[in-house]
């Protein structure tokens, strides 16, 4: 379903899950030539087993089980030495198994947008700098956005930006889209979760039976869409010609 989403334009990036059981197959995937250079990394601190073993011992992040149990607040603004390391640890490990299967990842986000969590999106906005790929935004666009939610997006994006370099401008959901105009400059991410219907498309956060391709033509007529390593490398041109 994903590779037909990619071969209908209706999605020109997507990541995966390195500690879920259909990984190598995602990685299979990865390899054609259509997704090449279109695939990141959904960092997780969620679900499933950690890669790495430090973080096993944090209860922060795991269970006595060692599978994830997250227990740090959203709206966190600090991690202990010893949470920030095993974080690190682990999200080196899940970028590392992606190399390691042949996909070298065109950018980070993750599940259930955990780097939204300040202190967490400063380690992957940190990490993905150091790869010298781009790093998702926390979603800045929609009607149901709280002024102080707003704020504290518009804090922690410029926070993501200013440590990862490479972002888009703008993020939303299918709904944000269908229900408001696009911006008319910069860099859009619409974050979707396509499915199928019929020979069609919809999307989880659209309703049951609801064409993504049509809010895509209604409100993206004429624009291009690029992936993140096209983002990546029209960051890359710019900072050469400085």
């Amino acid at each position: 379903m994903i590779l037909g989403a990619f071969q209908a334009g209706v999605i020109s990036s997507a990541t995966a899950m390195a500690n879920m059981p259909a990984f190598e197959a995602a990685c299979a995937m990865a390899r054609l030539p259509l997704l090449e250079g279109r695939i990141g990394l959904h960092f997780n601190l969620t679900y499933g087993r950690p890669l790495s073993r430090a973080i096993l011992q944090r209860r922060t992040f795991c269970d006595s089980h060692g599978v994830f149990d997250l227990n740090l607040p959203r709206h966190s603004l600090w991690l202990g030495r010893e949470d920030r390391e095993a974080v690190q640890e682990e999200l080196q490990a899940q970028w590392q198994r992606c190399v390691d299967h042949g996909v070298r990842p065109s950018h980070l986000d993750s599940h259930q947008h955990v780097h939204n969590i300040w202190p967490i999106g400063e380690i992957v906005a940190r990490f993905a700098a150091h790869q010298g790929v781009p790093v998702r935004l926390a979603r800045n666009l929609g009607q149901n956005l709280s002024l102080p939610k707003r704020v504290f997006k518009g804090l922690l994006n410029r926070r993501l930006q200013g440590l990862a370099g490479v972002t888009a401008d703008y993020v939303c959901t299918p709904v944000d889209l269908r229900n408001a105009p696009a911006p008319t400059d910069g860099v859009l991410e619409i974050v979707a979760h396509p499915n199928q219907l019929g020979a069609d498309f919809g999307d989880a956060y659209l309703q049951p039976g609801e064409s993504l391709s049509r809010v895509l033509e209604l409100r993206l007529a004429g624009v291009p869409r690029v992936s993140y390593a096209d983002l990546n490398k029209e960051f890359l041109r710019g900072a050469e010609a400085l």
